[in-house]
């Protein structure tokens, strides 16, 4: 079915379940007309019939048509559909609005916010450390946001403390600034063979979701940060990236320099047109594993602490990170602070 019938008759249906009431063609028309649809009633008057034909909306003689059950639920589909790309789109806008500066250390990185029970956090703190140490974080950096704080459009809610992590999409905005256009592809679970990646074992498209794929990996229980941190093997969060085989060196060159200023997150860079832990890679391109930014959190969902996690939350200065070393000092003196709300 062409897009411009459907966005007809999804506009069809929204006029009915505005409503709630039976409404004539003519209103119906008279509505859209009014919203800038240019459609005349003899044409809703056929999609209304279709709509009759498949049980999406219902006839009632004298007072016109009403939606259905059916109907809402059609509504409530194709919803999530038209919000498919809304997950792409904001990883998009994010990385072009970070403004990090690899020479100064300065400027704005993508940051992910985890919302955890205050009386949790010095329990948590081993295990978030435990993911830093085996390098399944993106970097070494870590912050907290106090209850009242606001993080983007997050407000952090009383009796909570806010986990801020790297986002992986930080990687993106690095390479942008150095001329590298990057094309996110997925969101997985990568598995660990003796700490060194072996392959994705479940793969979700980042333009086919309108959630964070690690978050629906966290949420099923699917991954084994435990497994990973003790024995080597195990299922971490990792994501695949396309950039030009042109920057092969380049990157090579900046993955580096991120290691050395503790912001790793490239776990390999594949060769030019090759696969790399079995996924194919484009034409004119280099495949990218790049770590997940929810990694040291996610350990505490799969040991049953109570989480709730935000990925893509804000940019945030990077001035407000510091090492994962210093977790506890940091976590002891934001707890003995006074609560702002």
């Amino acid at each position: 079915m062409h897009d411009w019938i459907e966005r007809k008759r999804r506009a069809i249906l929204q006029v009915l379940h505005d409503a709630g009431t039976p409404v004539s063609s003519e209103k119906i028309t008279e509505h859209l007309e009014s919203i800038g649809y240019n459609i005349s009633e003899r044409t809703v008057r056929h999609h209304l019939s279709q709509l009759d034909k498949e049980g999406l909306t219902a006839h009632l003689p004298k007072q016109g048509r009403q939606i259905t059950e059916l109907g809402i639920q059609e509504m409530s589909r194709t919803k999530i559909y038209e919000r498919l790309g809304f997950l792409t789109a904001k990883i998009n806008q994010m990385t072009y609005a970070m403004d990090f500066d690899l020479s100064t250390l300065t400027g704005t990185v993508v940051m992910n916010v985890s919302l955890i029970v205050r009386e949790d956090l010095m329990e948590a703190i081993p295990l978030v450390k435990r993911v830093f140490a085996h390098n399944y974080s993106m970097g070494e950096m870590i912050t907290l946001f106090n209850t009242g704080e606001q993080v983007g459009d997050l407000i952090i809610p009383e009796g909570y403390i806010g986990i801020g992590t790297v986002c992986s999409i930080t990687i993106n905005g690095i390479l942008l600034k150095a001329g590298i256009p990057t094309i996110s592809r997925y969101g997985g679970l990568l598995e660990m063979a003796d700490h060194q990646p072996r392959r994705f074992v479940a793969l979700i498209d980042y333009a086919g979701t309108t959630l964070d794929p690690l978050e629906i990996f966290i949420k099923s229980g699917m991954t084994d940060y435990l497994g990973a941190t003790s024995t080597g093997n195990g299922l971490i969060g990792a994501s695949f990236r396309e950039i030009p085989k042109a920057a092969y060196e380049k990157t090579q060159k900046i993955a580096r320099y991120l290691k050395s200023i503790g912001l790793h997150g490239i776990m390999a860079i594949g060769k030019p047109e090759q696969p790399v832990c079995e996924l194919p890679v484009n034409t004119e391109c280099l495949g990218l594993i790049i770590v997940g930014g929810l990694n040291p959190v996610a350990i505490l969902e799969e040991s049953g602490m109570r989480l709730d996690s935000h990925a893509l939350s804000a940019l945030v200065e990077y001035e407000r990170l510091f090492p994962y070393t210093d977790l506890e000092k940091r976590a002891a003196a934001m707890l003995a602070a006074p609560q702002t709300i």
